[in-house]
Protein backbone atom coordinates (compact mmCIF):
# COMPACT_ATOMS: atom_id res chain seq x y z
CA UNK A 1 0.00 0.00 0.00
CA UNK A 2 1.49 3.48 -1.03
CA UNK A 3 1.95 6.45 1.40
CA UNK A 4 -1.57 8.03 0.16
CA UNK A 5 -4.00 5.68 0.65
CA UNK A 6 -2.00 4.49 3.66
CA UNK A 7 -2.79 7.90 5.09
CA UNK A 8 -6.20 7.97 3.32
CA UNK A 9 -6.83 4.44 5.01
CA UNK A 10 -6.03 6.14 8.33
CA UNK A 11 -8.89 9.05 7.87
CA UNK A 12 -11.23 6.91 6.63
CA UNK A 13 -11.57 5.68 10.21
CA UNK A 14 -12.47 9.13 11.26
CA UNK A 15 -15.15 9.85 8.44
CA UNK A 16 -18.34 8.51 9.52
CA UNK A 17 -20.04 9.50 12.90
CA UNK A 18 -22.09 11.79 14.49
CA UNK A 19 -22.22 15.69 14.20
CA UNK A 20 -24.65 18.57 14.95
CA UNK A 21 -27.18 15.73 16.11
CA UNK A 22 -27.35 14.01 12.69
CA UNK A 23 -25.67 11.24 11.39
CA UNK A 24 -22.83 11.80 9.09
CA UNK A 25 -22.34 10.49 5.99
CA UNK A 26 -19.10 8.81 4.69
CA UNK A 27 -16.99 11.35 3.36
CA UNK A 28 -16.14 10.94 -0.71
CA UNK A 29 -13.01 9.56 -1.66
CA UNK A 30 -10.63 12.67 -1.99
CA UNK A 31 -10.38 11.93 -6.06
CA UNK A 32 -14.37 12.60 -6.30
CA UNK A 33 -14.29 16.93 -6.57
CA UNK A 34 -17.36 17.46 -7.27
CA UNK A 35 -18.60 14.40 -4.11
CA UNK A 36 -16.50 15.82 -1.82
CA UNK A 37 -17.64 19.74 -2.28
CA UNK A 38 -21.26 18.67 -2.46
CA UNK A 39 -21.03 16.46 1.04
CA UNK A 40 -19.32 19.39 2.75
CA UNK A 41 -22.50 21.46 1.90
CA UNK A 42 -24.69 19.04 2.64
CA UNK A 43 -23.40 17.86 5.95
CA UNK A 44 -22.36 21.11 7.89
CA UNK A 45 -24.63 23.76 9.11
CA UNK A 46 -22.37 26.77 9.22
CA UNK A 47 -19.75 29.14 7.12
CA UNK A 48 -17.88 32.43 7.04
CA UNK A 49 -19.33 34.47 4.65
CA UNK A 50 -17.50 36.84 3.03
CA UNK A 51 -18.32 40.46 1.63
CA UNK A 52 -17.52 43.65 0.67
CA UNK A 53 -17.86 45.85 3.46
CA UNK A 54 -19.80 49.22 3.50
CA UNK A 55 -18.50 50.32 7.04
CA UNK A 56 -15.23 49.21 6.33
CA UNK A 57 -14.67 51.51 2.93
CA UNK A 58 -14.77 47.98 0.67
CA UNK A 59 -12.27 46.05 2.80
CA UNK A 60 -13.14 42.13 2.79
CA UNK A 61 -15.60 41.45 5.74
CA UNK A 62 -16.22 37.68 7.22
CA UNK A 63 -19.30 36.54 9.34
CA UNK A 64 -19.93 33.85 10.71
CA UNK A 65 -23.88 32.43 9.10
CA UNK A 66 -25.95 29.31 9.22
CA UNK A 67 -26.69 27.64 6.60
CA UNK A 68 -28.74 25.12 4.82
CA UNK A 69 -28.64 23.82 1.37
CA UNK A 70 -32.12 21.77 1.37
CA UNK A 71 -34.17 18.93 3.51
CA UNK A 72 -32.15 16.77 5.70
CA UNK A 73 -32.48 14.09 2.71
CA UNK A 74 -32.67 16.33 -0.28
CA UNK A 75 -29.58 18.78 -0.84
CA UNK A 76 -29.84 20.74 -3.34
CA UNK A 77 -25.90 22.45 -2.71
CA UNK A 78 -27.36 25.67 -3.11
CA UNK A 79 -26.57 27.41 0.05
CA UNK A 80 -29.87 29.63 1.84
CA UNK A 81 -29.09 31.78 4.29
CA UNK A 82 -32.10 33.87 6.57
CA UNK A 83 -29.91 36.86 7.64
CA UNK A 84 -31.11 40.05 9.67
CA UNK A 85 -30.95 43.76 7.88
CA UNK A 86 -29.42 44.63 11.32
CA UNK A 87 -26.35 42.66 11.28
CA UNK A 88 -23.80 44.24 8.05
CA UNK A 89 -23.22 40.99 5.96
CA UNK A 90 -27.03 41.24 4.32
CA UNK A 91 -26.46 45.17 3.98
CA UNK A 92 -22.86 44.73 2.29
CA UNK A 93 -24.33 42.58 -0.12
CA UNK A 94 -27.54 44.60 -1.11
CA UNK A 95 -25.04 46.87 -1.90
CA UNK A 96 -22.46 45.36 -3.60
CA UNK A 97 -23.74 41.30 -4.17
CA UNK A 98 -20.10 39.72 -4.84
CA UNK A 99 -19.12 37.53 -1.83
CA UNK A 100 -17.87 34.01 -0.86
CA UNK A 101 -18.55 31.63 1.39
CA UNK A 102 -16.76 29.16 3.14
CA UNK A 103 -17.20 26.05 4.86
CA UNK A 104 -14.35 23.25 6.03
CA UNK A 105 -14.73 19.66 7.56
CA UNK A 106 -12.81 20.59 10.70
CA UNK A 107 -16.71 21.47 12.56
CA UNK A 108 -17.60 18.01 11.05
CA UNK A 109 -15.28 16.27 13.76
CA UNK A 110 -14.30 13.64 10.63
CA UNK A 111 -10.60 15.13 10.39
CA UNK A 112 -9.37 13.81 13.66
CA UNK A 113 -6.31 15.38 14.67
CA UNK A 114 -5.64 16.94 11.76
CA UNK A 115 -4.98 20.50 11.75
CA UNK A 116 -7.73 22.49 9.76
CA UNK A 117 -4.94 23.79 7.46
CA UNK A 118 -3.84 20.38 6.59
CA UNK A 119 -5.14 19.53 2.68
CA UNK A 120 -6.34 16.17 3.51
CA UNK A 121 -9.11 18.07 6.33
CA UNK A 122 -11.77 19.49 3.12
CA UNK A 123 -12.09 23.07 3.10
CA UNK A 124 -14.54 24.55 -0.11
CA UNK A 125 -15.03 28.45 -0.37
CA UNK A 126 -18.26 29.02 -3.16
CA UNK A 127 -17.80 32.52 -4.70
CA UNK A 128 -20.64 34.68 -6.58
CA UNK A 129 -23.02 36.85 -5.85
CA UNK A 130 -25.82 36.51 -3.46
CA UNK A 131 -29.22 37.00 -4.33
CA UNK A 132 -32.29 38.33 -1.59
CA UNK A 133 -35.42 36.12 -2.45
CA UNK A 134 -39.02 37.74 -2.15
CA UNK A 135 -41.09 36.43 0.40
CA UNK A 136 -43.90 35.95 -2.28
CA UNK A 137 -41.42 33.91 -4.57
CA UNK A 138 -42.37 29.98 -4.19
CA UNK A 139 -38.48 29.13 -3.57
CA UNK A 140 -39.16 31.02 -0.25
CA UNK A 141 -41.03 28.75 0.73
CA UNK A 142 -37.98 25.98 0.06
CA UNK A 143 -35.99 28.61 1.42
CA UNK A 144 -37.76 28.48 4.78
CA UNK A 145 -38.05 24.64 4.62
CA UNK A 146 -34.35 23.98 4.26
CA UNK A 147 -33.68 26.48 6.72
CA UNK A 148 -36.35 25.84 9.75
CA UNK A 149 -35.01 21.71 8.96
CA UNK A 150 -32.02 22.20 10.39
CA UNK A 151 -32.02 25.29 12.44
CA UNK A 152 -35.09 24.91 14.52
CA UNK A 153 -34.68 28.39 16.79
CA UNK A 154 -34.61 30.11 13.75
CA UNK A 155 -38.92 30.10 13.90
CA UNK A 156 -38.57 31.52 17.13
CA UNK A 157 -35.71 34.54 16.01
CA UNK A 158 -37.63 38.27 16.52
CA UNK A 159 -39.95 38.81 13.69
CA UNK A 160 -39.22 42.63 14.17
CA UNK A 161 -35.35 42.26 12.93
CA UNK A 162 -36.25 42.01 9.31
CA UNK A 163 -34.82 38.48 8.64
CA UNK A 164 -34.79 37.92 5.32
CA UNK A 165 -34.12 34.93 2.88
CA UNK A 166 -31.16 34.82 0.88
CA UNK A 167 -28.90 32.57 -1.75
CA UNK A 168 -25.36 32.42 -3.17
CA UNK A 169 -25.68 32.07 -6.62
CA UNK A 170 -22.48 30.47 -7.41
CA UNK A 171 -20.09 31.41 -9.75
CA UNK A 172 -16.82 30.25 -8.97
CA UNK A 173 -15.22 27.16 -7.00
CA UNK A 174 -12.50 26.35 -4.79
CA UNK A 175 -11.81 23.21 -3.11
CA UNK A 176 -8.56 21.34 -1.49
CA UNK A 177 -9.69 18.26 -0.16
CA UNK A 178 -6.17 16.23 -0.40
CA UNK A 179 -2.25 16.92 -1.42
CA UNK A 180 -1.12 18.87 -4.90
CA UNK A 181 -3.41 22.49 -4.61
CA UNK A 182 -7.10 23.35 -5.55
CA UNK A 183 -9.06 20.42 -7.43
CA UNK A 184 -10.49 21.80 -10.59
CA UNK A 185 -14.75 21.88 -10.50
CA UNK A 186 -16.81 24.01 -12.60
CA UNK A 187 -19.87 25.16 -11.81
CA UNK A 188 -21.78 22.87 -14.02
CA UNK A 189 -19.45 19.80 -12.64
CA UNK A 190 -20.71 20.49 -9.45
CA UNK A 191 -24.32 20.03 -9.79
CA UNK A 192 -24.21 17.08 -12.25
CA UNK A 193 -26.78 14.68 -10.62
CA UNK A 194 -24.51 12.41 -7.98
CA UNK A 195 -24.30 10.62 -4.97
CA UNK A 196 -26.85 12.13 -2.43
CA UNK A 197 -25.64 13.07 0.60
CA UNK A 198 -28.82 12.66 2.91
CA UNK A 199 -28.40 13.78 7.19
Amino acid sequence: MDFKRCVWAILFAFHTGVAYGYELQSKPDPSDARATARWLVSQNLWGVLSTISIDLEGAPFGNVVSFSDGLPDQGSGIPYFYLTLLDPTPRDVLKDSRCSFTISEAPLGTCGDTDPENPTCSKLTLTGKMKQINRNDPEADFAAQALYSKHSEMTDWPKDHNFQYFKLVIEGIFLIDWFGGPKPLSVAEYFQPGRDFSR
